[in-house]
C-alpha cells in the first residue's frame, strides 16, 4: 500500500521552476500526487508512493531546483489516491 504525505515548502520557491521540476522528479521516482503554488509564497504538494520513493521526493524538496532557496519543508500525513502526478493551478 502506498503512503501519502503533504508537503509545504517555504523559501524562494515560486518563479524558480519548482513545480515543473518537482513533477519531473516525481514521475522519475514513480510518485503520484500533485503540486501547486500558494498565495503565501509557499509551494504545497501531495505525494503518494512507496516509503523509499517518498523519502527521495522529500529529500529532493529540501533543495529543489537550482534557482530555489528552500528554507523549510513541513511534512504532514496526507490523504487521497492519485494515479499520476499533476501540476495544479495556484491557489
Amino acid at each position: 500500500m502506498a503512503n501519502v504525505s503533504r508537503l509545504i515548502i517555504r523559501g524562494r520557491v515560486q518563479g524558480v521552476y519548482f513545480r515543473e521540476s518537482m513533477a519531473m522528479k516525481a514521475r522519475e521516482l514513480k510518485v503520484t500526487g500533485w503540486v501547486r503554488n500558494r498565495r503565501d509564497g509557499s509551494v504545497e504538494a501531495m505525494v503518494q508512493g512507496t516509503g523509499e520513493a517518498l523519502g527521495e521526493i522529500v529529500a529532493w524538496a529540501r533543495t529543489g531546483p537550482d534557482r530555489a532557496l528552500v528554507e523549510s519543508v513541513q511534512l504532514d500525513e496526507g490523504s487521497g489516491y492519485y494515479s499520476r502526478f499533476d501540476v495544479h493551478p495556484s491557489i
